[in-house]
């Protein structure tokens, strides 16, 4: 589904370079982790897969159900189906969230040659998806995440993810300052949106997000490259040995 080869990026300001020959392929129906320390580069792979300003591909491809990513515009990847849940999402004052989410639902489909879907089917889908996230209707009518504890903003991504119904869904650092309880539910909406012709790529630190949406395959990611690949038993390996002994095999 989502293919990725040689692919090197650099901060375009600073021509640092970051991403350093990334290699990765995510199935379909399945769910890729990426683990690492601090300035792996692993949010910057998911910045450049977005298409965020900032950052110049200077080698490689990135290829979604075999079209080119990586010379879209951000909005045409995220019709293609790409989804980029951020670290910390974004307020956007004086735009209700149901008139973002209906926008954004609407634009897609449009790009994408489907009818619009109206209000009232629009209005059915958003409250029932909601209630599954414990989102309550007056959350609904507030701009966009002003005034969201960490907790709301991530359920509220999560509800936009499910809305969009997305092909690949990247989460960067999706669990950064959740509680049990609200890693729990943003988890939840997770797995409910499982399904043999979407996959996820998740990026985290910490075991504890791994034990609630538990990957098929864990990538380990250091100064911009994969250095091993495994099962779900990598992580573990991870979380009580950290990564010395993974990055000096790799020497």
């Amino acid at each position: 589904m989502l293919e990725i080869n040689n692919l090197r990026a650099s901060l375009e300001e600073e021509g640092k370079e970051i991403l350093k020959g990334l290699t990765l392929t995510v199935e379909a129906g399945k769910v890729h982790a990426i683990m690492g320390p601090n300035g792996s580069g692993k949010s910057t792979l998911s910045y450049v897969l977005a298409g965020r300003d900032g950052y110049e591909v200077t080698d490689g491809s990135a290829t979604l159900l075999g079209q080119d990513i990586l010379g879209m515009e951000p909005e045409e990847r995220a019709a293609a189906g790409l989804f980029l849940a951020f670290q910390y999402p974004v307020e956007i004052p004086g735009v209700g969230n149901m008139t973002f989410l209906r926008t954004a639902v609407n634009a897609q489909r449009k790009a994408r040659g489907e009818p619009e879907m109206d209000a009232a089917t629009f209005l059915k889908e958003v409250r029932a998806r909601a209630r599954d996230l414990k989102i309550d209707a007056e959350m609904l009518k507030r701009p966009v995440n002003m005034g969201f504890s960490g907790g709301e903003k991530k359920r509220n991504e999560i509800l936009q993810m499910a809305m969009l119904e997305p092909k690949i869904c990247i989460l960067d650092e999706t669990d950064s300052g959740l509680d049990v309880d609200a890693l729990k539910l943003v988890s939840d909406g997770v797995n409910a949106m499982r399904s043999p012709d979407r996959a996820f790529l998740v990026i985290t630190h910490y075991q504890r997000l791994l034990d609630h949406i538990v990957p098929d395959v864990v990538h380990i990611m250091v100064d911009g490259r994969i250095i091993k690949t495994g099962g779900p038993e990598l992580a573990l390996e991870v979380e009580k040995n950290g990564y010395a002994d993974l990055i000096g095999e790799a020497a």
